[in-house]
């Protein structure tokens, strides 16, 4: 697009984005074409495939859909194919009793009466194929894009596609909770969330785990690897189905139960959606789907990724468009999911895909030829439709580029999420915890770290995910405890100086990420006990064992056993933060980031945080700054032997404040804080209610 064009546009509240950020300025233009790219592909959508809602909307239309009569009508996208065929029990597998018609712009379509009896022709729960001929004189058999439901035989290694028609379909009956102030996600997966050594099911995490996320405190869960994908040990990244929800754990209808009962329970539900790349797969994936290496893809080289072995999409592709904006309608009309974590953003934002690139944050980096904008305005164009059409829908970008604008509204020029994962914060405490000695730890890096996030745009903080668990890393907890995990967990001897360390930072560095590090927080199951090891699916290296993907519930059940405590911490953590509601509140002030006497202090919602990592010295009377004035009382202490501290404060104790200024504060105060210690101490005389 000229110049001139992109002058001529405007974008309704970019000095909104410019009062927030000045330094924008000079890439105006790039946000005026990026903002016109995306005003001139909506413009197309209500002109020609009458508006957004039914181009949106095309799961009604493609793949296989049940007429009033029940007839059955099945439409594809297949523009290089020289014919399709339908085939399947219902034909005893005849390859060519059933022709698709072909229509304009690549389409396909067939329609099948009913049989005599006026039932549909093919029966829920039987196989079907579509048949493609190419030009070649190639005969293919593919499973339709659009297939709800897809199962494999335990032999075989191909995913079938099944018919998926119940006569009496699970219908949801809870509404869609409000969306939460204060974002705090657990992130699960639920083919492990199981202490047994096999893929656990969807009614397995309604029934054992929902009621222990709902007790700790977690208002919304982020669902990982339900989207099918033909490989487990892929934790759901290579999706061979994308309308199908895995059958590995049990029927969609299982999963619908799922949601409707978390939203029952006053909790959302989000789904880790993956739109940045595709699996490789041909028989049971997208791939050469019309017998073409194009179709739903670029062309290689540009639709293929050299790292991940899979197929990127072409985002500029009209019919791309329609499957992947009506995949999350999908996914928010059937299953009523509330959002979505996108996964693999910053791949699609460049045509580099961040491959061999360190980001330094110069705004260099993120306009200009690196940058795929078909794929940055197809993310303008899904938060767009998804906030339009839902206003409580959640969408959180993974993103390590540090893209600026990406969690401001489209009508500022920005990219449209609501939140951006706090990629940073889990690789320090890594490094940290892989590199330095106690005494070695820098307050003012780990501050630095946790508060260096754009003004404006909300990020989700978390001191470990499922990434940091996978081979080759472990947890935190047995980063901090390694194998004494195995011995040494007993509440009922005395802690070891390993467990002890372990104990007392594991429940800090939670502490300080929720109350520090973002608007919103993430835990990833079993993680908030202190869950031993690390994750690895079963698989050939491993001789398919399922030892390292499960979740050790049981062992809170062993109420000998320090994990148990840890589980309080966390749900005693998320309870506070639900009472005074730091994460919705306006970034921390920090007015300590003490090197020597390894304390930090800072105040947020009017609760003040006090931390001293320090290994062995504790603090008499160590005055910390306050802004408002009154009566403090503890609310929160990691050092409290619930939680497998050493109970070295009174509760009962009131702490007033001297109206003497200091480090920046207008008040302060002297506390008592033991070493290795975390404490959240709120004002008396404050009304929380936020």
């Amino acid at each position: 697009m000229a110049d001139s064009e992109s002058d001529s546009v405007t974008i309704p509240e970019f000095n909104c984005l410019l009062q927030m950020d000045p330094y924008l300025k000079p890439y105006e233009k790039d946000f005026k074409r990026r903002y016109e790219l995306l005003q001139k592909q909506l413009f197309q959508l209500e002109e020609t495939e009458g508006g957004v809602d039914q181009f949106t909307r095309s799961y009604r239309t493609f793949g296989v859909q049940r007429r009033p009569d029940n007839s059955l009508c099945f439409k594809e996208w297949a523009p290089a194919a020289e014919a399709l065929f339908l085939t399947g029990d219902f034909n005893a597998w005849d390859k060519f009793s059933h022709p698709y018609q072909k229509k304009d712009f690549g389409k396909w379509e067939l329609i099948i009466p009913p049989k005599h009896d006026k039932s549909p022709a093919v029966d829920h729960n039987s196989k079907l194929k579509v048949v493609v001929h190419t030009k070649d004189g190639q005969r293919l058999y593919r499973i339709s894009p659009w297939a709800k439901y897809v199962t494999k035989e335990e032999k075989s290694v191909i995913y079938d596609w099944v018919h998926w028609d119940p006569l009496q379909p699970y219908i949801q009956i809870h509404p869609r909770p409000k969306k939460p102030t204060s974002l705090r996600i657990y992130e699960a997966h639920v083919g492990i969330a199981s202490p047994e050594g096999k893929v656990a099911s969807y009614t397995n995490f309604t029934v054992n785990v929902l009621p222990r996320i709902k007790d700790l405190g977690y208002n919304c869960i982020q669902m990982m690897a339900i989207m099918e994908h033909a490989y487990y040990a892929s934790f759901g990244y290579q999706i061979t189905s994308f309308f199908a929800a895995s059958s590995r754990y049990g029927t969609p209808d299982e999963l619908k139960q799922l949601v409707d009962v978390a939203h029952s329970m006053g909790i959302v539900v989000l789904l880790d959606v993956v739109h940045s790349h595709a699996s490789k797969n041909t028989e049971d994936g997208l791939n050469r789907f019309d017998g073409s290496d194009a179709c739903f893809f670029h062309s290689p080289p540009r639709g293929e990724h050299s790292l991940w072995d899979s197929r990127l999409f072409n985002y500029s592709s009209w019919e791309v468009l329609r499957f992947l904006l009506s995949n999350l309608r999908w996914w928010m009309e059937e299953f009523r999911f509330d959002g979505f974590r996108f996964d693999g953003i910053t791949s699609m934002l460049y045509h580099h895909h961040g491959i061999g690139v360190g980001f330094t944050g110069d705004y260099s980096e993120y306009f200009g030829l690196q940058v795929d904008e078909d794929s940055l305005v197809y993310l303008m164009l899904a938060n767009h439709v998804l906030h339009t059409l839902y206003p409580d829908c959640i969408t959180v970008a993974e993103d390590v580029s540090g893209m600026p604008a990406l969690c401001r509204a489209v009508q500022e020029g920005g990219l449209g999420f609501d939140y951006r994962l706090a990629m940073a914060i889990p690789d320090k405490w890594i490094q940290i915890l892989k590199e330095l000695k106690d005494e070695d730890w820098s307050m003012g890096h780990i501050v630095y770290t946790l508060t260096n996030r754009r003004y404006g745009e909300k990020c989700i903080a978390y001191a470990e995910s499922h990434d940091q668990a996978l081979v080759g890393d472990k947890t935190l907890a047995f980063w901090l405890m390694d194998k004494e995990m195995y011995t040494n967990m007993s509440s009922l001897i005395p802690m070891t100086s390993i467990i002890d360390r372990g104990m007392q930072l594991h429940k800090m560095i939670r502490l300080l990420t929720h109350s520090l590090g973002g608007e919103g927080y993430l835990n990833f199951m079993g993680n908030e006990f202190g869950h031993p090891e690390w994750l690895d699916f079963p698989r050939e290296g491993n001789n398919n064992s399922y030892h390292y993907a499960r979740r050790q519930f049981d062992l809170l059940d062993h109420h000998d056993l320090r994990y148990g405590q840890l589980y309080a911490f966390d749900r005693d953590m998320n309870r506070t933060e639900d009472k005074y509601g730091w994460l919705s509140a306006s970034p921390a002030f920090v007015s300590a980031q003490h090197e020597e006497d390894k304390v930090i202090v800072f105040d947020r919602a009017n609760v003040l945080f006090i931390f001293n990592f320090h290994p062995s010295k504790s603090f008499q009377d160590y005055r910390v700054a306050v802004e408002a004035p009154g009566r403090y009382k503890i609310k929160l202490d990691s050092d409290e032997a619930l939680y497998g501290g050493h109970g070295r404060l009174d509760h009962n104790t009131e702490f007033f404040t001297e109206a003497q200024p200091y480090n920046g504060r207008s008040n302060s105060m002297q506390v008592y804080i033991p070493c290795r210690t975390a404490i959240v101490l709120a004002n008396e005389e404050i009304d929380y209610c936020y």
